[in-house]
């Protein structure tokens, strides 16, 4: 706070009636689930308001008595061990304010994460997953709260630490314990890759896959399917535009543009109705494991009736995506070879509505996303099935947000407008399209 008379303003705070140390007062917040405040004249030593800018690093710091006491050999390692210490302006602050996160009772500057090192990893993960950064751990030695606190205001970035002698003495920081400060605004990104990362399978506990093991089946599958990626990109001229979009985004319709223009197209959704054909493989199993509950009078499935059962049952949707996702793979492949065998320079659009969602872009040369705002997108799934706002609404939380897709995409067709404007857009891209073939036909 930079006016200490603000500390009476902040709901349910308490002061301690004695001398207290940063670790006490972060401990209170993070177990005890105290609001907690101090101005530099409650700490026990000018050692922790120091750091956060409240009072004046004392003469006996300075000089290095303090930490060749104990910590060093010299006064001169000592000295050096101060000057590496971050720490906050001093001045700008009077006070400082800690609460648990959840009760939010002030717009936070920094944010304090206490984890083992397997969660924190998957924290550092989910923070690289945008705008990739080598994530890099700082330790001064004897002083964890300059390390994550300080350097993170004054980097404006995450700072990763261990907790100190002191934090685990005196804040009860146990033995896995490591710290991370990060700038609110990164608790959204944070969050986001995490939710990604938790949908490709990476989710703690970390399941143990054996060191004696085969670990084949371990690997996610995107690994596995490595090996046929120079298969579905091939070694000649052909180019994979990966197109996907929201639901009732009119990606039909860009779609349709381009193949008048030349391009070849897959259509994943239709070839999942093809790999589901009474008869079929994908239809017996199907069949077996759900029952003939799931048929129609024409012995085709349900499709209505499916969607139903496996919406609830997580367990469920995986059995029905283990049935027909290898056999519509096998069927874009067969259909990607019948194009190129023709055309072995055929830009080729494979239509996915779920390719971000089943984590397939990297299986194409580039992406494009067919974007209108939510907002429209709901009203036109409302109009188009005759559907309420919230139905409308759970449909579209069974996909990740138009929003999100626009960060994977390399292209963005906005369709909000009319069809001369997409059209126009397409234009733009069709070309574009062709360039970059030519490019990578002189790579070849």
């Amino acid at each position: 706070l930079e006016n200490k008379e603000d500390l009476g303003t902040i709901p349910f705070i308490r002061r301690l009636d004695k001398k207290v140390t940063l670790c006490q007062l972060i401990t209170l917040a993070r177990s005890f689930d105290w609001t907690v405040g101090a101005e530099g004249d409650d700490f026990l030593a000018a050692t922790c308001p120091s750091i956060l800018g409240l009072t004046e690093v004392p003469e006996i710091n300075r000089d290095g008595t303090f930490r060749s006491i104990v910590w060093v050999k010299t006064r001169e390692d000592a000295q050096r061990y101060e000057a590496a210490i971050p720490r906050l302006p001093l001045g700008k602050y009077q006070a400082v304010v800690l609460a648990p996160l959840v009760y939010k009772p002030f717009e936070p500057d920094i944010v304090l994460i206490y984890a083992n090192p397997a969660q924190m990893i998957l924290l550092i993960n989910a923070l690289q997953f945008e705008q990739y950064e080598v994530m890099q751990f700082y330790c001064v030695g004897e002083s964890s709260c300059s390390d994550a606190i300080a350097r993170c205001y004054l980097t404006g970035k995450p700072s990763l630490t261990i907790p100190c002698y002191g934090e685990r003495r005196y804040g009860h920081a146990q033995d896995e314990d490591l710290v991370m400060a990060l700038p609110p605004e990164d608790m959204e990104k944070a969050l986001r890759g995490l939710e990604t990362l938790y949908r490709r399978g990476i989710r703690y506990p970390i399941s143990y896959a054996g060191a004696e093991q085969d670990l084949t089946r371990a690997f996610p599958g995107s690994y596995t399917s490595l090996g046929q990626l120079a298969a579905i990109r091939g070694r000649d001229n052909r180019f994979l535009l990966g197109v996907t979009g929201g639901i009732a985004t009119g990606k039909t319709t860009v779609v349709n543009l381009l193949r008048a223009k030349g391009a070849a197209v897959i259509d994943f959704d239709l070839l999942a109705r093809t790999v589901v054909e009474p008869d079929k493989p994908a239809w017996k199993d199907i069949v077996a494991y759900f029952g003939e509950q799931v048929l129609q009078e024409d012995r085709g499935l349900d499709r209505k009736k499916l969607s139903e059962i496996v919406f609830q049952d997580l367990e469920k949707r995986k059995k029905l995506e283990g049935f027909t996702h290898p056999r519509i793979h096998g069927e874009f492949i067969q259909e990607l070879n019948e194009i190129v065998s023709g055309n072995p320079q055929a830009i080729v659009l494979v239509d996915i509505p779920l390719l971000i969602e089943l984590n397939l872009q990297y299986l194409f040369h580039k992406l494009l996303l067919v974007y209108v705002p939510k907002e429209q997108e709901i009203q036109r799934l409302m109009e188009r099935d005759g559907i309420s706002r919230e139905e409308a609404g759970d449909r579209l939380k069974a996909q990740l947000p138009i929003e999100e897709k626009v960060g994977y995409a390399d292209f963005v067709i906005h369709n909000e407008g009319s069809l001369e404007e997409t059209g126009k857009q397409v234009d733009a891209l069709w070309e574009k399209l062709k360039q970059l073939q030519a490019e990578k036909a002189k790579l070849a």
